[in-house]
């Protein structure tokens, strides 16, 4: 009886140190390229770099973070999830503290590159390790908790930079950095490989396989691609309309409606926190309701925020707003993973997570482009209520393209 008893706490131990360990790695993304933000003006000043060398070096951490998770997450399928998770922190930590030590533009753009590409594995590696190692009854809740390490990590950022930049610099802040690698690389030397994943490859030892297996699968026959085909969609949507919000709102509320700095910066807080209360939201419900049933209700209440968002114009009633508007745009991050994961088999399940998502991460990345551009155009409330029709056009890939896969047995 004692040893079924040590048994039941060992695993208890150990399915809460994969989501721990992954939810900490993701919250090491979202703290680094926001603290990233807050300090190249900081950088430009020091090493005399153009405005155009400063951006450079967000827009070099997001393409080594696309490369890193696309390359990554196969290696993942391939040689283990807790290894592959320990070099790309290694990656990480290594050239986030050599930035420290950045002389010039492009030691420093090489150091932020490579850097990026440690960073870029996490999301998806993470939450297949995670997944795996929760039971299915709560798998898409053990998906939010991980989601829900990025806004954490995004929130420290906001929270810690503009106390100790004044006082440590661009440089210490960098060292600040590589805490959360050492973090979550304490957690993963406490890591095995998930149950599920040790029997696949197991099984997979006397066979040759391609080193492009795992893309392969993702596109394996119609019905996986028609799969493929309709979470990219989502992803897109994910990502286009949360960059389109949260890089345009705060402006449009300074400019147009008078806000102050710190009023902005109130709206934005609200919206993080109603982003995050989404994200825990729609985890539980996906695993009471369902997935798809999950999708469709958050893609319906995005429609309604959106176009109800953009007829406001009193300030009170934005700010409380922005806190609903951010629960429905951002919450079905809280779902992504769980879907993924079920979707596809464990030889290409963090694959599919990085390719996935960074290919919607791509699209999205044109939200604030788009979103300008209407502004330009027309107004801001026009803009806001385009975005409204793009989560239309999530509904309709969801209903006709992703299943429901509530309870499936990882394969």
């Amino acid at each position: 009886m004692s040893s079924k008893r040590d048994l039941n706490h060992d695993k208890r131990q150990s399915i809460w140190l994969a989501l721990i360990g992954s939810a900490v790695g993701y919250a090491m993304d979202g703290f680094d390229l926001l603290i990233l933000g807050f300090m190249l003006s900081a950088i430009s000043a020091d090493l005399n770099l153009t405005p155009a060398q400063s951006g450079s070096l967000v827009t070099w951490t997001l393409i080594g973070a696309v490369v890193g998770g696309i390359v990554f997450g196969a290696l993942s399928d391939r040689y283990g999830r807790v290894r592959v998770l320990t070099w790309t922190i290694v990656l990480f930590a290594v050239f986030t503290g050599l930035c420290a030590i950045a002389q010039g533009y492009w030691d420093l753009l090489i150091y932020r590159t490579i850097a990026g590409i440690g960073l870029g594995g996490e999301f998806g590696i993470g939450m297949a390790l995670a997944i795996e190692a929760w039971p299915a009854k709560h798998r898409a809740k053990a998906a939010s908790y991980v989601a829900l390490g990025w806004q954490v990590g995004v929130l420290a950022a906001a929270l810690l930079t503009p106390v100790l930049l004044p006082h440590i610099g661009w440089r210490g802040m960098f060292v600040v950095g590589i805490f959360p690698a050492f973090v979550a690389w304490y957690l993963r030397v406490r890591l095995h490989e998930p149950e599920i994943f040790s029997q696949k490859q197991t099984e997979l030892s006397t066979q040759k396989i391609s080193k492009l297996e795992s893309f392969k699968l993702l596109v394996k026959d119609k019905a996986t691609t028609k799969v493929s085909l309709g979470i990219v969609v989502l992803t897109s949507v994910q990502n286009f309309g949360y960059y389109g919000i949260m890089i345009w709102m705060p402006n449009f509320l300074s400019k147009q409606l008078g806000f102050s700095l710190t009023k902005s910066g109130l709206w934005t807080a609200v919206t993080v926190c109603g982003m995050m209360a989404g994200i825990w939201i729609f985890g539980r419900l996906a695993d009471r309701i369902g997935r798809k049933p999950s999708f469709l209700l958050f893609q319906l209440g995005a429609v309604i925020s959106i176009i109800t968002y953009s007829q406001l114009t009193d300030p009170t009633a934005m700010l409380v707003a922005g806190a609903f508007l951010g629960m429905f745009v951002n919450g079905m991050m809280g779902g992504y993973g769980a879907l993924m994961a079920e979707a596809y088999p464990t030889e290409a399940r963090a694959t599919a997570q990085n390719v996935l998502f960074n290919l919607g991460r791509a699209v999205g990345g044109f939200g604030p482009v788009v979103v300008g551009a209407i502004v330009s155009a027309y107004s801001f409330s026009i803009a806001i209520a385009f975005l409204a029709v793009i989560y239309v056009i999530d509904m309709v890939a969801t209903v006709f393209l992703v299943p429901e896969l509530k309870g499936k047995e990882l394969s």
